[in-house]
């Protein structure tokens, strides 16, 4: 079972930026009434993303080593940059940029620059799942 979490967790980080960045967002500014509420709406499905990123990979850190040891699984010696990287884009996204667009702060750029970082998050944790559900088939 422990030899599979990471890849369970790996799933659901995944899973998650795809279902709120790429269908549930969309969907509130298809179908509330105004641009004005479905954003409010956005940002708070966007700021409990982050925390569940961040838990994602705060748990994969934590089953990257043995126990007991500074050794590292043989799982996470390629994966720990994509880890890392997801986790440092998701709080970049929530305190830098975030905040900018909520100001509306020359919306277009830091929108601009939130929905790629959320992208290159979305990547990192892809490459991650890739890398881990190819370990598991050996």
């Amino acid at each position: 079972m422990q030899e599979r979490l990471p890849l369970l967790v790996a799933a659901l980080w995944w899973g998650s930026l795809g279902a709120i960045g790429f269908m549930a967002v969309p969907l509130l500014f298809a179908h509330l009434p105004s641009p004005a509420l479905a954003g409010n709406m956005a940002a708070r499905l966007f700021a409990a993303q982050t925390w569940l990123s961040v838990v994602c990979c705060l748990v994969l850190l934590l089953l990257s080593r043995h126990r007991g040891s500074a050794t590292l699984q043989p799982w996470a010696q390629n994966t720990l940059v994509f880890i890392l990287g997801g986790m440092l884009l998701a709080l970049l996204v929530q305190f830098g940029v975030a905040p900018r667009i909520v100001a509306r702060q020359d919306l277009r750029l830091w929108h601009s620059v939130g929905t790629l970082m959320y992208v290159l998050q979305w990547l990192c944790a892809g490459a991650l799942l890739w890398r881990l559900s190819a370990s598991a088939r050996r």
